[in-house]
């Protein structure tokens, strides 16, 4: 069965590094169709292969460092991350992809990744909340977040759209 876990990465104490997890936040309070999963993930992504478990998808909400404008909407799939070494995740990039190999060699199938991400302006400063350029994008990037929600369960799921 196809099933779709979609994990806010990142520190919410460090500003903008806190944006995956402000938006799983956000989607969790909506409804979605059982084969959708919204879960925050923190830093530690080594750590959560396991939560990788009977998901054939994989949406991962957080900052990426591409050196583009603060702001910056991103979607990177797999591939893009692995062979294109200026499209980075924080420091949870490299992780990732470990943990997606560390769960493949465990439970025999790899969760199939796709990453949204936001260009940070600040990522280092001790604060709940973000900077006002990541704010402004804020709603576009939940909008994106839903946009691909939809469109997997359009193609994998049974056609249902957030309720």
């Amino acid at each position: 069965m196809n099933k779709l876990l979609v994990l806010g990465i990142g520190n919410m104490l460090l500003t903008d590094d806190g944006v995956g997890v402000f938006a799983s936040q956000e989607l969790m309070k909506e409804d979605w169709p059982e084969q959708v999963t919204i879960r925050e993930g923190g830093t530690f992504t080594q750590d959560i292969f396991y939560s990788f478990k009977g998901y054939s998808h994989l949406l991962v909400l957080d900052v990426v460092h591409c050196g583009g404008k603060p702001g910056t909407l991103y979607r990177l799939t797999e591939d893009a991350l692995i062979k294109d070494d200026k499209q980075r995740l924080s420091i949870h990039d490299i992780d990732l992809i470990d943990s997606l190999l560390m769960a493949e060699k465990l439970f025999g199938t790899k969760s199939e990744l796709l990453v949204l991400g936001v260009e940070p302006k600040d990522y280092v400063t001790w604060n709940i909340g973000l900077s006002d350029d990541v704010r402004a994008v804020f709603p576009e990037f939940l909008a994106l977040a839903r946009k691909e929600i939809g469109e997997w369960l359009k193609r994998y799921g049974n056609g249902e759209t957030r309720a």
